[in-house]
């Protein structure tokens, strides 16, 4: 199988850009800072991945300006940066997997796994778990507390080409968002995957796992 391109899409931790329902807690700057922190520990962990051939990592971001953003992601250690691109978060991601596709040395055909980076408790081993699932099921979930996915992994079959039913038309931001990619994986006849249940920071209470 070849090594799979892990997907992180990031938001730009400045004052404003991030962490809107978080930053009506806890203010704008607090909320960025908060930001900042978990984008370095994703990128801690997908680097820590990369620097054992698991993985090549292509780090989606948005509210920055592209060459910025490329600086940044040098000073943190990865080379691919991309930005996320308009339209809604299911148009991003499927754009994403497209790049992940046409950059890879055998062009379309390879594994890509898609992540979020508000996860304090992310850790390798669910994603080795990820990388694993995907030689044996076509797609892979990580189920958020809240109904949604922290996690999204296509196996070969769903990226050449690239499919749609995973993307659109999907009720982004509810709890059933989970249920419904699920439901459509079945209509599909697609074998699909179910990983540890993770849960977003979005809000005060769910910044737990840090306090102490």
């Amino acid at each position: 199988m070849h090594r799979p391109t892990l997907i992180l899409m990031m938001r730009w931790p400045a004052p404003g850009r991030c962490k809107t329902r978080l930053a009506r807690e806890i203010g704008l700057v607090q909320a960025a800072c908060i930001q900042k922190k978990i984008n370095e520990h994703t990128i801690a962990v997908a680097l820590n991945l990369e620097e054992r051939g698991l993985i090549d990592i292509q780090l989606a971001i948005s509210g920055i300006a592209t060459t910025k953003a490329k600086k940044w992601g040098v000073k943190q250690g990865v080379s691919n940066i991309v930005q996320q691109g308009q339209g809604s978060l299911g148009l991003r991601m499927r754009k994403q997997i497209l790049i992940a596709q046409k950059q890879s040395v055998n062009n379309f055909g390879h594994p890509t796994i898609l992540i979020g980076s508000d996860l304090p408790n992310l850790c390798h081993s669910e994603l080795i778990n990820a990388i694993e699932a995907l030689k044996d099921h076509e797609i892979v979930l990580g189920p958020s507390i809240d109904g949604g996915y922290w996690l999204i992994g296509l196996a070969k079959r769903l990226v050449k080409p690239v499919v749609n039913w995973p993307f659109i038309d999907m009720p982004w931001g509810t709890n059933k968002v989970l249920e419904k990619t699920i439901r459509r994986a079945k209509l599909n006849n697609v074998s699909h995957f179910l990983l540890s249940e993770q849960n977003d920071v979005d809000q005060l209470e769910d910044l737990s796992p840090w306090q102490g």
